[in-house]
């Protein structure tokens, strides 16, 4: 088994990052392979609504020019999503935004083929719209007819400057939860 992990923040090894690894390393632990990819301050374009993806069919955006065409790839060959961004102005990154705007319609014009992946959102806010940003992530999965598993509180952390998440002992034991049961439903899918 095997889940991917896209970093939405410009910040490489900012907040959002220690909230990825802290979900990847209880995934890690159970045997379940993990990668996480960079996607935050990578040059990446929204959708153009050419639906061309629904003219190709070919699991591909007809944007050719930036990484999402690869991270599409990736997402296909893993059994779990995990997308992590930290709130700008109450939401998501542009980056996330586009990800998810492009690999949507792409899912849509090829079948639903994120169909029964596992998907997780993870969001790091300095005070707030942290809930906002979880709420819009998970439409993604919503619409994609992917499966979110739970955790013990929803899956936020809160900090600023680069580090400061790691003062949020709630944020940490949530990754930790949203770890272990998204580990157990991998687990479960695969049974």
């Amino acid at each position: 088994m095997k889940v991917v992990a896209f970093n939405g923040s410009p910040r490489r090894n900012g907040n959002t990052s220690l909230l990825i690894k802290a979900v990847t390393d209880v995934l890690e632990s159970r045997g379940i392979e993990t990668e996480t990819v960079q996607v935050g301050g990578q040059p990446v374009r929204g959708c153009l609504a050419c639906y061309k993806c629904f003219e190709n069919k070919d699991r591909h955006c007809a944007q050719d020019k930036d990484l999402v065409n690869d991270c599409i790839d990736r997402m296909l060959a893993a059994d779990g999503i995990v997308l992590g961004s930290p709130t700008y102005f109450s939401c998501m990154t542009p980056e996330i935004k586009a990800l998810i705007d492009r690999a949507g319609m792409v899912s849509r014009a090829n079948d639903m083929m994120f169909r029964r992946k596992v998907g997780a959102a993870v969001v790091v806010a300095r005070r707030a719209g942290a809930v906002h940003t979880f709420d819009s992530i998970n439409h993604f999965f919503t619409i994609g007819e992917m499966i979110i598993p739970g955790a013990s509180y929803w899956n936020v952390g809160f900090g600023r400057n680069k580090g400061e998440v790691e003062n949020d002992a709630e944020a940490l034991a949530t990754m930790k939860s949203l770890g272990e049961n998204m580990a157990w439903l991998l687990e479960k899918i695969a049974a």
